[in-house]
């Protein structure tokens, strides 16, 4: 079976929406306005697109990546040459600047992790990762955790009602402008 990742950039308080300046948030490019750049914090996003085989999104993320990764060969190399899925049951065709498969449902990322070898990568999908994990099927975190507390905004975990979920943290570093790596395994 195939390992499932949620990658996420993510405030000391959870809120993981418009990390990257996404219009609409009023705390929008958190992570470059309110944070010195170290690029040592960025290692592990290289390393995702070198292990990675798969990537998943929800459509939200998809219709925002769709016009831009593609134009970004060197940053974003590894994911515009690998397999692409999106989440949703609403769009009606992938974006032919970046094709994707779409997937209906959970069940269908159920059925996408027994096929095939290598992990599949879901990212900056704040809806889809909480569906993801209440539904058990994600198996790793990768997490950038910024020292700043955002308040309202899309949280990285649901606010569900269920038994605890135990994580083992498996790697962690601190960088020279406070973000830290963390990242765990869920302990099954």
């Amino acid at each position: 079976m195939r390992t499932l990742i949620v990658t996420a950039f993510v405030s000391v308080d959870g809120v993981m929406e418009a990390p990257g300046g996404e219009p609409g948030y009023r705390n929008a490019g958190w992570t470059f306005k309110d944070v010195e750049m170290d690029e040592a914090a960025y290692e592990i996003k290289a390393r995702e697109q070198e292990e990675a085989t798969a990537l998943l999104v929800g459509r939200r993320s998809y219709e925002a990546f769709a016009p831009v990764w593609p134009t970004m060969v060197e940053e974003f190399a590894g994911y515009n040459a690998m397999p692409r899925y999106v989440v949703s049951t609403t769009l009606e065709k992938d974006d032919p600047r970046w094709p994707a498969t779409i997937l209906r449902s959970v069940e269908d990322v159920a059925a996408l992790k027994e096929t095939g070898d290598g992990p599949i990568s879901v990212h900056a999908s704040a809806t889809l990762g909480r569906s993801l994990a209440d539904a058990g099927l994600v198996d790793r975190y990768h997490l950038l955790v910024f020292p700043v507390l955002l308040g309202a905004g899309k949280r990285l975990f649901s606010d569900t009602d269920k038994d605890a979920q135990k994580l083992r943290l498996v790697e962690h570093a601190v960088y020279s402008n406070g973000v830290q790596k963390q990242v765990f395994d869920v302990v099954r």
